[in-house]
């Protein structure tokens, strides 16, 4: 698969995609003809940071040292509200897989 360049929306849309069908990378990489390696670590970066992490910053920006206190701990707020995001979004993927795991299980003793 050749490299491909990505907006910061189409990077989010493709870690949800994964990230609700069950963390599978290689239907996902298919899926947006991306390599698996490519979407694994833009999962581990959204886990980490949320959307920001995902924010492709190379050459452009300030050091985040450089930011007065305010705007710092602004960005540690949307930081923390794209991870508290993230782990919803996490819990209720495997609540609904919980969900399928029973279904199928009370089908199996059904039948």
């Amino acid at each position: 698969m050749k490299s491909k360049n990505t907006t910061l929306e189409e990077r989010i849309e493709i870690v949800k995609y994964c990230l609700n069908n069950g963390l599978n990378y290689k239907e996902t990489a298919k899926h947006f003809n991306i390599k698996y390696s490519q979407i694994y670590a833009w999962v581990k970066k959204y886990r980490e940071h949320g959307e920001s992490g995902l924010y492709d910053g190379r050459g452009k920006g300030k050091p985040t040292e450089i930011l007065s206190t305010e705007e710092q701990l602004k960005l540690k707020v949307k930081e923390l509200q794209s991870k508290n995001k993230f782990l919803e979004m996490e819990n209720e993927a495997l609540k609904k897989k919980k969900q399928i795991e029973r279904q199928l299980m009370n089908q199996k003793y059904d039948t």
